[in-house]
């Protein structure tokens, strides 16, 4: 921006004349032409077209600048920054940069050669953003320096001075743009002939953030607790395994830590024009677009076959800092990923450009892929699943993520927790991204409000459907299950706010926010949210309903681990007035987490079941763990699937549920207490389940703060022996750390445990 001079007058001076011309009105001037400035509001006047020029030091009565001090350690505490690594070159790194949060001032102490004259020294304040500055934009600003605050608008006025130097605090607008932003200072000299324009650049970038404790921000949240969760904290667990044993996965989001910011920076200028930046909506859903690849080269590439030899098995990573920052020191895509990862770093994300954010778990998720707003499943006329029917899918967990903003492109009330998922499912408007989506609209069946509500609300709220294909060909509905999709959606609580109850006699760290997606399952605001959603549907005739008098259960131990023998009891009740006869099949086999079918473990007929009026009758079944260990895929979880048909009046009974096996539990031993700059040693022990060797054994280690992402090769464990291992730590940072451990070898994954430490 060499060639445009803005000429600044004190509020309480007089325009003088510019050469060969008469005096001009700055208002008016600018009211005559939009397309040179932004609207004014700062008392400037564009009037000349000059070339900018460094400080004269040759001509010392020419006020410069000297020097720039940002008073970057006061103003990254004032704007809840201080922790981002680049703020502080004893960090890692030499690097230190001022981060704030916008609609915030923050503060600099300006030196220049001589005493400042108000009087007689014009100066002017220039901050620019993105590739092509431009006034029109709002990406080019500039301002002079005023009596006072002018409130939501960029401005600078001076709050001390000391000899060469003044004390001028900043305000920028609580819509400013997010991202670097360039600082000129101007020392602007006139005569009757020309005029000189000395520029000072400042070589570093100034952050700007969004601002959760600003009121005026779209992203305010006004609890301090939720905030030090939802933004500050760079660690938490993702929810995994099924609804029936629900466990926490440890994650370092780690939006402090290194190149992270500068990743997430470099995604919005992939993807959203300058213009945009300030709009929370628009830069959310760009960040469920860029977190995936299909589309545009983003971060994470998705894997779900099961092989990942070519990259990191999804149920490696320990967190979201390695990801980020292979991907922008690479600008390559990394492999690979699954849903809680795609969430983690959308976490990750969010959370470091000042977007409050939350990892969000539903178990028994529904995919519906042609907008029914149904789950359908598919069988022959004996019972058994026809796989090449199934579109639809229920995951045994899905992972997504809430963000916190106002929606002003909504009616008024659908502002708040807001639902965005990176994992690539479906397309929406012709990409790979889903949502911002209100949970409140979700929960009132408003699907039709943006975005992506009808797939949303089918995730979390959608009715099973079983079809039968007859022998003649046609297909007929015989079952809808109410109540079997979308269960215990769960979150990591923020600190301090777990009941007593919870803190007796559940996990204190895992919140239920199933309620904020939904009904209570059943109730007559549940069903009318059905009822509301199915106007959007692109099926009807769903909800009739016969009369049934056999019940069918299945029943699995959910403390089996892997290594013990897999029991299941199959049991049948006729609760009618007549006698019945049932046949059936119960199949056993392993499956991917998204509720793919991968390999049969048992498959047995039920045959002629004879039941009395009252009379109950139960089946016993087994499959040993030699039968079953090379079988299984990630996670270890298994499909369960029986369905009984009553001979006398065609009932179709349908059973269909999932069993994960558990995995050891990794012990930890460290202190609770460290120094910054002393190493401590760390151990962690479990005791091998298998009847066979672990091979290809690792741990992968970190710790914001205290240990970057580290990974550490382990010798084979023996069959039921015990694994130990120990490294060492070195905290560079104060405060309240945890240190996140992986155990993987070939046979198991994710062996995972999580240790708290105070850094003093």
């Amino acid at each position: 921006m060499g060639n445009l001079c803005t000429k600044f007058f004190p509020r309480w001076a007089t325009p003088n004349k510019p050469p060969g011309g008469a005096v001009v009105d700055r208002r008016a001037f600018y009211e005559g032409h939009p397309g040179l400035h932004v609207p004014l509001t700062t008392g400037i006047v564009s009037e000349l077209a000059v070339t900018t020029q460094p400080p004269d030091k040759s001509a010392p009565e020419v006020l410069s600048v000297a020097a720039v001090n940002l008073d970057i350690r006061s103003n990254v505490q004032r704007h809840h920054t201080a922790e981002f690594d680049i703020t502080d070159a004893a960090v890692y790194d030499e690097r230190e940069f001022l981060v704030a949060r916008r609609g915030q001032p923050f503060t600099m102490i300006i030196t220049f050669n001589r005493k400042y004259d108000p009087g007689a020294d014009d100066l002017r304040f220039v901050f620019q953003f993105g590739s092509r500055p431009l006034p029109t934009k709002g990406t080019h600003v500039e301002f002079i320096l005023s009596a006072d605050d002018v409130k939501g608008e960029w401005g600078g006025w001076i709050t001390g001075e000391a000899e060469n130097a003044l004390t001028v605090e900043i305000t920028t607008p609580p819509t400013a743009f997010v991202g670097k932003w360039s600082m000129k200072i101007d020392v602007v000299k006139r005569s009757d002939t020309s005029i000189n324009v000395y520029r000072y650049e400042h070589k570093d970038p100034i952050y700007v953030l969004f601002n959760p404790w600003c009121k005026e921000d779209g992203v305010f949240m006004k609890d301090e607790h939720l905030l030090n969760e939802y933004i500050l904290n760079e660690t938490g667990k993702i929810y995994s395994g099924s609804h029936k044993r629900i466990s926490p996965k440890p994650w370092v989001f780690g939006q402090f830590t290194g190149d992270v910011l500068d990743c997430c920076l470099y995604l919005l200028d992939k993807s959203v024009k300058d213009q945009a930046r300030g709009d929370p909506v628009v830069v959310s859903r760009a960040i469920s677009k860029q977190v995936n690849c299909p589309d545009d080269d983003g971060v994470l590439e998705g894997n779900w076959s099961g092989k990942y030899t070519d990259g990191t098995s999804p149920l490696d990573w320990t967190g979201s800092v390695a990801i980020l920052e292979q991907f922008y020191k690479t600008k390559t895509t990394v492999k690979f990923g699954q849903c809680w990862v795609f969430s983690g770093l959308v976490t990750t994300v969010c959370r470091a450009l000042g977007i409050p954010a939350r990892s969000v778990t539903n178990f028994a998720s529904a995919h519906d892929t042609d907008g029914s707003i149904t789950i359908d499943s598919h069988y022959d006329a004996e019972g058994n699943p026809l796989k090449e029917y199934d579109d639809d899918s229920v995951w045994n967990f899905h992972v997504w993520n809430d963000v916190w903003m106002s929606r002003p492109d909504l009616p008024a009330g659908y502002g708040g927790w807001q639902a965005i998922d990176a994992t690539p499912q479906e397309t929406s408007e012709g990409v790979y991204c889903m949502g911002p989506m209100s949970l409140r609209a979700i929960k009132e069946g408003n699907v039709n409000l943006p975005y992506d509500g009808p797939f949303v609300f089918a995730e979390v709220n959608a009715d099973k459907v079983v079809w039968i294909l007859g022998k003649d060909g046609a297909m007929e509905r015989k079952q809808v299950e109410k109540n079997s999709v979308g269960k215990f959606i769960s979150t990591k609580r923020a600190f301090g706010r777990a009941t007593w109850r919870e803190m007796l006699h559940g996990d204190p760290d895992r919140e239920d926010v199933t309620n904020q997606y939904k009904f209570e399952e059943g109730s007559e605001e549940e069903r009318a949210a059905i009822r509301q959603a199915s106007k959007f549907s692109k099926r009807t005739d769903v909800y009739e309903t016969t009369a049934e008098d056999v019940k069918l259960s299945v029943v699995s131990d959910p403390d089996t681990f892997m290594g013990n023998d897999i029991k299941l009891t199959v049991t049948l009740e006729n609760t009618g007035q007549e006698r019945r006869t049932c046949n059936g099949t119960l199949v056993l086999g392993s499956m991917y987490y998204t509720g793919v079918f991968h390999r049969e473990l048992l498959s047995r007929k039920i045959n002629a079941v004879e039941l009395v009026p009252g009379q109950t009758k139960s089946m016993e079944y087994s499959v040993p763990a030699t039968q079953y260990l090379d079988d299984l895929a990630d996670h270890c979880l298994c499909k369960i699937s029986c369905v009984c048909i009553v001979k006398e009046t065609r009932q179709h009974c349908v059973i269909q549920d999932e069993l994960r096996l558990r995995k050891p539990h990794l012990n930890i031993k460290a202190p609770d207490a460290v120094k910054v700059g002393d190493s401590f040693s760390v151990e962690v022990s479990f005791e091998n389940p298998l009847p066979v060797t672990l091979t290809q054994c690792e741990l992968r280690v970190e710790g914001p703060g205290i240990q970057k992402p580290v990974v550490y090769a382990q010798n084979n464990i023996d069959a039921k022996k015990t694994f130990l291992g120990t490294f060492k730590m070195t905290p560079v940072k104060v405060g309240a750390k945890e240190i996140v451990v992986y155990f993987n070898c070939r046979q198991i994954s994710a062996i995972t445990t999580s240790h708290p430490v105070t850094v003093a």
